[in-house]
């Protein structure tokens, strides 16, 4: 079974290694989802309680990054540089996660699938 979940939080960021005007500090209304594959248990009928997502996400993410500056936490916060450290916090604790999609406008979003590093 494939469940999703979504989450906003707000944050302020500037790009140091790029040439345009997201050099400047500036911030986002960021929104996400996780994705996660697990097997329904036939007695409960559910794979994952919504809030056991929710927890993870408030402990990993949310409690941490929400109304701050990114660029106290990573050196170069790009939307790509973002959903790595996302999943490289989230999914230890989340088992089955497949995915995490960052939108960092509502027209522009990175899909993250645990490939490369951060793994």
């Amino acid at each position: 079974m494939i469940l999703r979940q979504s989450f906003r939080f707000e944050a302020a960021h500037r790009l140091p290694m790029h040439a345009g005007k997201c050099f400047h500090l500036h911030g986002h209304s960021y929104r996400f989802t996780l994705s996660l594959d697990l097997p329904v248990d036939p007695r409960t009928g559910m794979a994952i309680d919504f809030d056991e997502i929710a927890a993870v996400v408030r402990d990993t993410v949310l409690g941490t990054w929400d109304h701050k500056n990114l660029n106290d936490f990573l050196e170069n916060p790009t939307a790509e540089n973002i959903v790595v450290e996302m999943w490289r916090k989230i999914a230890p604790r989340l088992p089955g996660l497949t995915e995490i999609e960052l939108w960092e406008m509502p027209e522009s979003s990175v899909v993250y699938r645990g490939e490369g590093p951060g793994r």
